[in-house]
């Protein structure tokens, strides 16, 4: 019901779509909470898909979902005899609703009037007690009782359950480079961290971690802080701990079924960390699995992607000064000078790029791409904040900017990806629930882009020079994925120990949004 109030939710008043954006949330995660004590994990999987986009929702204002999401949560065999049940006592009741409302207006009314309300009153109290002794009935006490002991096998039944699992199926058999794929949903509670593992052949997966709510925030701050520091050693210690939370309980799991990436939903302040850093104590990660973020699995397509051959659009920022507000904020930047270089470096790996520097990198440079292009590589100042979209913004090379907000309006069906590869790019510190870069990945994905690549902190202008070029090399020997050529430049980062950029912070915060196969 309250998905399909979301998708006319412009049909509500104004103070009514304000109500249902405040309850939503908070009702999506309780229930999450029930589904996963009872073992209902597609079912809460369902939900948790859901509140992505309600987040998504209370951030822009604008997202109505689609028809897949207006369904909401499919109901079990025994949840559909209860329901009609319900429904068919409430009928009566309800259809005489409008009558008693207009009756009840009346200023004078006469002797019939005054008995048509007192029995219309009269049958709502005895539909009242109807359903009470519905549920106190036998029959329903029978169905309680069925529905405890067949809850978990019937998730397996569902419709849902079905069509995802084909969906990830025909996503690793049609992809020009297959990977065995796992969907991970973890759920921020005040008392503990759920983790949901979707993986395909198999039942969805739930562990519980005890950690409250506070203790992994500030977890999360402390890893952050220590990802942004390239002098910090700690960082590994910070790593451990988040990885033995998020990723131990399920490593097994993973290792069993050959997962080689990782499509991740993160919840709340997880947004604003690299799943790709975490640490378990030998290596990285990203040295076992490729990470694809997602915004919500229902939102978009889960098809193959593959760039062949690339074409690109690359622009830089790399010279000048340029100063301005924004809400209550002040900005000053400054051009990148590897920037230039590194669009330079893009045109000798990839032939087929058209160089846009500085006070020729426009507006119409990525609000209308020419039809031939399939990547539009922007070396560019950005910030995405919390607070208002039209806050976020990206930097163009003559100093005007496009707003996360304008993001939604453009028209980008031929892109296969966005990448927004300098300064600031997803910043926002961890102030809010990263709603600002959910909202800039189904922005993007919005425009028809089918994946974009930014990062979460301010990056090293020169380590992302070295890391976009690789990136860029291995995309260009069409044998990689998007997301397995970002998962290439990292680990060529890594492991190349005479480089001053193997530290985390040159080569974690990029993170790949949407779909990256």
């Amino acid at each position: 019901m309250r998905e399909s109030i979301r998708k006319d939710i412009r049909s509500l008043s104004r103070e009514d779509q304000s109500s249902f954006k405040l309850s939503v949330a908070d009702v999506y995660r309780g229930l999450t909470n029930l589904l996963l004590q009872q073992g209902r994990v597609m079912e809460a999987l369902q939900v948790l898909d859901l509140l992505k986009v309600q987040e998504l929702q209370d951030y822009l204002q604008d997202v109505k979902g689609n028809e897949i999401t207006a369904q909401g949560i499919e109901l079990l065999p025994l949840e559909k005899v209860l329901s009609k049940s319900i429904v068919e006592i409430e009928i009566q009741s309800n259809s005489l609703n409008d009558e008693l409302n207009l009756l009840r207006k009346l200023l004078k009314p006469n002797q019939e009037q005054k008995a048509r309300i007192t029995q219309i009153e009269q049958i709502q109290i005895t539909t009242s007690q109807k359903v009470s002794r519905l549920f106190d009935s036998s029959n329903v006490k029978t169905i309680e009782t069925e529905l405890r002991q067949n809850a978990i096998a019937d998730n397996l039944k569902l419709n849902s359950y079905i069509s995802l699992q084909e969906r990830l199926k025909s996503l690793i058999q049609t992809a020009k480079f297959p990977q065995k794929t796992a969907l991970f949903y973890p759920l921020i509670l005040g008392d503990r961290l759920e983790l949901v593992l979707f993986i395909p052949d198999a039942p969805p997966i739930h562990r519980t971690v005890k950690v409250n709510q506070q203790d992994l925030e500030k977890a999360i701050a402390t890893f952050r802080s220590e990802l942004q520091d390239a002098s910090s050693f700690d960082v590994k210690d910070s790593g451990r701990q988040l990885y033995e939370w998020m990723i131990q309980p399920i490593a097994a799991d993973l290792q069993k079924a050959q997962i080689q990436t990782i499509i991740y939903a993160p919840d709340g302040q997880l947004r604003y960390i690299p799943l790709a850093a975490l640490y378990d104590g030998k290596q990285w990660l990203i040295e076992s699995y490729a990470i694809n973020h997602i915004t919500a699995i229902n939102l978009f397509s889960l098809g193959s992607q593959t760039i062949s051959p690339p074409r690109v659009i690359a622009a830089a920022f790399s010279k000048g000064e340029y100063q301005f507000d924004v809400g209550n904020q002040k900005f000053a930047f400054s051009g990148l000078p590897f920037a230039g270089k590194e669009v330079e470096n893009l045109s000798l790996i990839l032939p087929n790029t058209t160089t846009l520097l500085n006070i020729s990198f426009q507006r119409e440079t990525i609000t209308t791409p020419n039809q031939n292009y399939n990547i539009i590589h922007l070396a560019t100042h950005a910030a995405f904040v919390s607070g208002k979209p039209e806050e976020s913004f990206i930097l163009l090379g003559d100093g005007n900017r496009l707003s996360l907000r304008e993001v939604q309006n453009l028209k980008l069906p031929s892109i296969d990806l966005v990448v927004l590869s300098a300064c600031q790019t997803a910043l926002g510190g961890v102030v809010g629930s990263g709603e600002e870069i959910l909202g800039f990945g189904y922005q993007m994905q919005r425009t028809g882009a089918k994946a974009a690549i930014a990062s979460l902190w301010t990056v090293s202008d020169g380590g992302t020079q070295v890391l976009m070029d690789i990136f860029y090399g291995a995309l260009s020997k069409a044998k990689f994925s998007k997301v397995e050529s970002l998962r290439q430049a990292q680990l060529s980062m890594i492991r190349n120990t005479k480089s001053e950029f193997t530290h985390p912070y040159y080569w974690s915060a990029f993170i790949l949004i949407g779909n990256g196969f």
